[in-house]
């Protein structure tokens, strides 16, 4: 599709606000000091379908799950990964979402709406975080310490620092390399260990002596060390709660922005709700960028050109650039429009959970806890003290919204 405008019923709730200076937003694909930079929605989509001529480049993949006997089901790929994958899935599906997280959701919103209403305001960050953690919690099984707590040091988290995909081991100089990852892995080794001896291995000695339906119950099922139960809680507790975070905050800058929208999402059904909420995400996405590995000679097809990839190069994915692709969602593509035509077969939400054997599995989860919170928090008189503040996250190359600070009106 290559439609001048996408949107048939044009509802113009603003712009993209997470600009980033300095991103190109073409061509829509090329090569610079080797990598290949892919923009164009339809590219990113082959990339990430492509299950067996790529691996993950991006979190840290390199040099995270060195020295673990079992690597991570975030940099797993292949048969095993399938496997995994099917395993932990049972953990987000709607019917599993509604069933034992709905209540919870309802319960702790309902209890951090009340808290702004007394306040008569609040920092939207900081209830953001504390929702977002304690919903994550519950589904990985980090139920064992206090969530405050566990708020405060997985932001000491958050502040990891990034190892570029060209560092991670690639030819060259391997020594370098490795001094750069092992220096990064110090500065980090505080926060990840008072991560793991505060929420991680509390939460391990009550699972193994009373095993739960949630994702640590079932890693000790199948075996995992205390360090590999680790890993995985950084991936499916840490990432999950940090874009939640991000995205409830982002949502809802857009909705207080202009008073039509949301008034039309306060008034819609869950589904047509969903649909704002997919488009803001789209328009938004948290991770701005995914890295894969070529591990076997891939041809890249877009129109009547081919793009042949060589084995061993590093594909950067431009997923805010593919979200926004002219030839997909039309010259509008920056604007919001929750009614938006787009091709067939891409999702509302662009590739915003990415696509393919690692498209993110949380993806209900994310929406529903979203939605369950922003419908009780906008129905409050509330309005923006002063324009939040924008900052950037080199590990997943994301927005980070500080300083959004709501006030109750009279």
């Amino acid at each position: 599709m290559n439609a001048e405008n996408s949107c048939p019923a044009p509802h113009h709730g603003g712009h993209r606000k997470s600009v980033r200076a300095g991103e190109a937003a073409e061509p829509g694909i090329e090569v610079v000091g080797g990598a290949w930079h892919v923009r164009s929605l339809s590219l990113v989509r082959q990339v990430l379908r492509e299950g067996d001529a790529t691996v993950q480049a991006g979190f840290n993949a390199e040099t995270a799950h060195e020295g673990l006997a079992r690597t991570p089901v975030l940099f797993m790929d292949g048969p095993e990964h399938r496997r995994q994958r099917a395993a932990i899935a049972r953990y987000f599906t709607p019917a599993t979402v509604g069933r034992r997280y709905r209540g919870l959701m309802e319960e702790l919103a309902d209890e951090l709406v009340g808290q702004v209403r007394r306040d008569g305001g609040c920092e939207l960050s900081r209830v953001t975080m504390r929702y977002s953690v304690e919903i994550a919690a519950q589904v990985v099984g980090l139920t064992e310490s206090d969530t405050d707590g566990m708020s405060v040091r997985l932001d000491r988290f958050f502040g990891l620092p990034f190892v570029p995909p060209g560092e991670q081991g690639a030819g060259g100089s391997r020594l370098g390399a490795a001094l750069r990852a092992r220096a990064r892995s110090l500065r980090s080794l505080a926060a990840v260990g008072a991560f793991f001896l505060r929420d991680v291995r509390p939460a391990i000695a009550a699972r193994r002596a009373a095993p739960q339906e949630d994702v640590i119950s079932h890693l000790l099922e199948q075996g995992y060390g205390d360090r590999e139960i680790l890993t995985e809680c950084i991936t499916y507790a840490a990432a999950g709660m940090a874009t939640t975070r991000e995205f409830i905050a982002m949502a809802a800058w857009h909705l207080l922005d202009d008073p039509r929208l949301r008034e039309r999402y306060l008034a819609a059904e869950e589904a047509e709700r969903y649909g704002i909420l997919h488009e803001i995400l789209r328009l938004e996405p948290v991770v701005g960028h995914l890295y894969r590995r070529a591990v076997r000679d891939l041809v890249l097809v877009d129109g009547d050109e081919c793009h042949e990839v060589p084995a061993g190069a590093v594909l950067d994915l431009y997923v805010r650039q593919a979200n926004a692709d002219p030839g997909a969602f039309g010259d509008d593509a920056l604007s919001l429009c929750p009614v938006r035509e787009r091709p067939t077969g891409a999702r509302p939400e662009g590739v915003s959970f990415g696509d393919g054997p690692h498209r993110c599995p949380g993806n209900f989860l994310a929406i529903q806890e979203s939605d369950v919170l922003l419908q009780r928090l906008l129905r409050l008189p509330l309005e923006l003290a002063e324009p939040p503040r924008l900052g950037w996250e080199d590990l997943i190359a994301g927005y980070q919204l500080r300083g959004v600070a709501l006030r109750v009106r009279g």
